[in-house]
């Protein structure tokens, strides 16, 4: 049906490349780009042979003239965005020069501070329109499924949303005493960042970890968790009928904690470049330089994760509570892909939301997030490449 271009070859792009592939009506050719055309390569010769046809590139995501000049000589039909956060605005620049549709699967990210917001990407809005074109934003799990399923729980079980808690259980263990299971400088910025949460039209502001719960998981059991800021709580904020409260609540153990706190009190996870034998370096960066690959923790990887959203609200005059969620298998994610769960449940998505556009059921001109979308057929979809869902009507609720 078409061709996809997938700038990015790390753990959430060896992901999107093979459920491309899984998915060959769809997408019958693909071009994965990188700085390191290398790995480019590698996941080429991995996945090559079957019937969506795979060429590589090398480009440098943060230089709008290098995109544009790929974009045109490839001629994608969409451009799947699983690079970095901080080159989101340079390759949706690049997609609005040759009026090319975008996705990505997390907000844009300034290199130079922790802030985590929509604004940037959402002012491109006018200027896709008058493109004509579609920009697909965060569809990764969370941000992503997360929107989605509020969408679903909205369209229907509910009137009004009144309270949406998002909760991110990562039951894995790896083995490492700290590792982080995506991008360590992601990672690492947004659990030391202040937490915040949205409540009667305004963020209330926490400090980092400050408030903590424990949850009963289904299928994992009780497990620690601390309130963080997440991007989606913007989003959903603005387009859930009836919303006053949405919180973010993700799991920590206790040696990722201990850990991270010691870097924090020597400065390894801060941002400010610093002088180090007359070179300027940001501590984070170094620290992720030296910190095992996420895309390695794939074979050592044991546990399950569970995501999903408990919602609180009315329908029909009464009250109603409703819990969806994912729950996802660590080892069967690498027997399957040859990645962990983590990867595994941002890749997925990812590939679901550009088959939603390329195939015209998500399609229209403009920057979107995904719950502005009719939630039911990424739903089906979900169930049919690998991230089935669960429904509770009576779940537990956060305090």
């Amino acid at each position: 049906m078409g061709r996809a271009l997938i700038i990015g070859a790390g753990g959430v792009a060896s992901v999107v490349v093979h459920k491309c592939c899984q998915n060959s009506e769809v997408f019958e050719e693909i071009c994965i780009a990188s700085r390191t055309k290398s790995k480019c390569d590698a996941l080429k010769e991995k996945l090559g042979g079957g019937k969506t046809k795979i060429t590589t590139a090398k480009v440098d995501a943060d230089k709008v003239e290098e995109l544009v000049a790929l974009i045109e000589d490839y001629k994608p039909d969409m451009v799947i965005n699983v690079a970095l956060p901080y080159q989101d605005l340079t390759i949706m620049d690049a997609c609005l020069l040759t009026k090319t549709d975008y996705m990505d699967t997390a907000n844009y990210e300034p290199l130079d501070t922790a802030k985590f917001e929509y604004s940037w990407q959402w002012a491109y809005r006018q200027r896709f329109e008058e493109a004509g074109i579609t920009a697909l934003l965060g569809c990764g799990f969370d941000p992503g499924v997360t929107g989605v399923f509020s969408a679903y729980a909205m369209k229907h079980y509910f009137d009004e949303i009144h309270e949406i808690d998002i909760l991110d259980c990562n039951a894995g263990d790896h083995g490492y005493p700290f590792a982080t299971n995506f991008n360590p400088e992601i990672n690492i910025r947004e659990v030391s960042a202040k937490g915040s949460y949205w409540e009667n039209g305004q963020w209330v502001e926490t400090e980092p970890m400050e408030i903590k719960r424990v949850y009963d998981f289904p299928e994992i059991g009780e497990k620690d968790m601390y309130l963080l800021h997440h991007e989606e709580l913007e989003s959903l904020g603005l387009n859930i009928k009836g919303i006053k409260r949405i919180r973010f609540f993700m799991t920590f153990g206790e040696s990722y904690l201990r850990h991270l706190e010691v870097l924090k009190n020597v400065g390894m996870t801060s941002i400010e470049p610093i002088e180090f034998e007359g070179k300027q370096i940001v501590p984070l960066q170094f620290l992720k330089a030296v910190l095992p690959d996420p895309a390695s923790l794939g074979p050592r990887t044991k546990g399950k994760t569970n995501i999903g959203c408990i919602c609180k609200g009315i329908k029909d005059g009464k009250e109603k509570t409703y819990y969806v969620y994912n729950v996802c298998d660590h080892e069967e994610c690498y027997k399957e892909v040859g990645s962990q769960a983590i990867s595994y449940t941002t890749g997925v998505p990812a590939m679901i939301g550009a088959m939603m556009v390329m195939t015209g059921q998500w399609k229209k001109p403009g920057v979107y997030n995904v719950e502005e979308f009719d939630p039911d057929p990424f739903m089906d979809a979900l169930n049919k490449w690998g991230l089935p869902w669960k429904e509770s009507f009576q779940p537990d609720l956060v305090e």
